[in-house]
């Protein structure tokens, strides 16, 4: 009969968000909300539902203050959070190597801070708990898997090895960034060297554990997975939940504004007359929604916002915006305290002021 363990968690919140820039110049990636929730806030619920309360955060170097002043110690969310530092990002073995004094002889979950899985992990902590494995990973069958470490097998489906990022991929089987470790995780992280990137890689330590004949076992993900890290994946990653949206209205819905389908809005939120809100979507608390606009489907928009006019699809606006323009915007990711506006009183043309790695489609 195999051990049951105690099971802690880790939430890696590190790495630069180079992808996701200008947002990530002021605040970490995994901050970024969907639907009006930061994505590692999913990831830290989803621990406590599968009885999770022991967290780790590991803290990268984009605006750590942020991420204490979000999450505090946990309470809140019903857990209990350490804080450790990384730092300038190394790989994920060896912000798992930091750690071991967090872990010490428990068996622990390691969950990249922007990933995201429907249904959650709780039924796969069961497994790896009942198991033998010395190490679980969840694998997702994925359309790029150039992009992802890959996952090889022998003709009896045993998990032989793992590929980084391969030109040629022995399968369609990628590595989420969700993991399943016992203790001796780390004396294969000891023997790693940084890779070409300057990392240590957590494929790399896995499979020190494979060829030295430890027990690593494997799950295929059910439903859906996404690594949030670029516009697009942080845009389809809000379809997906917004398409499980339950309705609720706690605001004002004025006469003669029209909310079409599912669609949840927030306390002290006035949707004004003539307005058309069309769901899924979802708006915060304390927010202005005026006649003559057009919201949704598809669309977040956060607290404290104010739409004065335009519309707006298939897209995330943050907190303490002011949106007052007749261009329609969508696909778009609109960060905090963000002002856009349409000036009727200069002539037709574009007037630009843009930062490095910037890309703009008109």
């Amino acid at each position: 009969m195999a051990m049951v363990y105690a099971v802690k968690g880790i939430i890696l919140h590190g790495g630069a968000g180079t992808r996701l820039r200008p947002l990530t110049h002021t605040g970490p990636k995994q901050l970024i909300p969907v639907a009006n929730k930061p994505i590692s806030q999913y990831v830290l619920e989803d621990l406590v539902k599968a009885q999770i309360q022991d967290v780790a955060i590991v803290l990268g170097d984009a605006s750590p203050q942020k991420v204490k002043e979000h999450f505090r110690n946990g309470e809140k969310f019903g857990a209990k959070i350490t804080y450790i530092n990384q730092g300038e990002p190394k790989g994920i073995a060896h912000a798992v190597g930091l750690c071991r004094e967090f872990t010490k002889d428990d068996s622990f979950v390691v969950y990249l801070g922007d990933n995201m899985l429907k249904g959650g992990i709780k039924d796969y902590v069961k497994k790896f708990k009942e198991s033998n494995y010395d190490a679980m990973v969840l694998l997702c069958e994925v359309k790029n898997p150039q992009q992802f470490g890959v996952a090889m097998f022998d003709d009896e489906k045993r998990l032989v090895k793992l590929v980084e990022k391969p030109k040629e991929p022995p399968s369609n089987f990628a590595l989420t960034g969700i993991y399943f470790f016992t203790p001796k995780i780390f004396d294969a992280i000891d023997k790693l060297k940084p890779s070409w990137r300057g990392e240590l890689e957590i494929t790399e330590a896995l499979q020190h554990l494979i060829e030295a004949g430890f027990n690593v076992g494997y799950q295929f993900v059910k439903g859906w997975w996404k690594d949030t890290g670029t516009t697009e994946d942080i845009l389809e990653s809000n379809r997906l939940v917004l398409d499980d949206l339950i309705p609720e209205i706690r605001g004002t819905v004025e006469d003669e504004a029209t909310v079409q389908g599912r669609v949840a809005i927030g306390e002290n939120t006035i949707i004004k007359r003539g307005a058309l809100i069309r769901g899924p979507t979802i708006i915060g608390k304390d927010t202005i929604i005026e006649g003559n606009t057009f919201i949704g489907p598809y669309t977040s928009i956060g607290d404290n916002v104010h739409v004065k006019q335009g519309e707006i699809e298939n897209s995330i606006i943050m907190n303490y915006c002011i949106i007052d323009s007749t261009e329609k915007i969508i696909d778009s990711l609109i960060g905090h305290h963000t002002t856009i506006a349409t000036d009727h009183n200069r002539p037709k043309g574009l007037r630009l002021i843009v930062g490095e790695n910037a890309k703009i489609v008109l």
